[in-house]
């Protein structure tokens, strides 16, 4: 059983999708922490309904970003979680954190990487700029992090046409949906060993 904590900043879409996905598929997967920078989280509202322990923490509450990072791990050991999943996470992982993880972090970014990633690319700037870009497809990536910005070796990507007529708001809409599938199908991955990483790349095991 893979022990997860999940990072999000925002709503909690994509926590809720992975959640479902685990109870309903029954994915060898359990969520034993939900951590927001955000008090105000969806995310924190949903864990605490589903008797996830939920955590805020923040830069705001800390002197530094050691403190930061040593109140994040001792967290995350204090649940015992073995893989973290960043599922709407506005905040960079600090290296320690990263290292401490390595190839044990995942993210769902909403675009197709390499392109329309790294900083500030988050939401619905992503879209924008697609959309300003004249793209014909967008769509989402579940990759590994690594200390760089959306830079980390590509796990899953599904795309998605981009209408003539699209705004930020239906693109986002669209690959949303993709999200919700590609995030708990890349877990489940992880969580049955199908998964293996050389050379900074991904192999899928058929």
């Amino acid at each position: 059983m893979l022990r997860i904590a999940v990072f999000a900043s925002g709503r909690g879409s994509n926590f809720e999708a992975l959640h479902r996905a685990i109870q309903e598929q029954h994915l060898p997967a359990e969520i034993v922490a939900v951590i927001s920078n955000n008090s105000q989280s969806g995310a924190l509202t949903i864990g605490r309904n589903l008797n996830i322990p939920s955590f805020h923490i923040s830069q705001k509450q800390f002197s530094d970003s050691e403190e930061l990072t040593k109140a994040i791990l001792e967290t995350v050991f204090q649940v015992k979680a073995e893989f973290i999943v960043l599922a709407g996470y506005m905040k960079k992982l600090t290296p320690a954190v990263v290292a401490q993880f390595k190839n044990k972090i995942i993210n769902v970014h909403p675009a197709l990487l390499p392109k329309f990633g790294g900083e500030g690319m988050f939401g619905m700037h992503v879209h924008q700029a697609v959309i300003e870009a004249k793209e014909k497809y967008s769509g989402a990536t579940v990759h590994l992090v690594s200390e760089e910005y959306d830079r980390g070796a590509i796990i899953l990507q599904e795309k998605v046409a981009v209408a003539p007529d699209e705004t930020p708001e239906t693109l986002a809409a669209k690959v949303l949906q993709i999200e919700h599938r590609l995030l708990p199908l890349a877990v489940k991955l992880f969580a049955e060993e199908k998964i293996i990483i050389e050379n900074h790349s991904v192999h899928i095991i058929s």
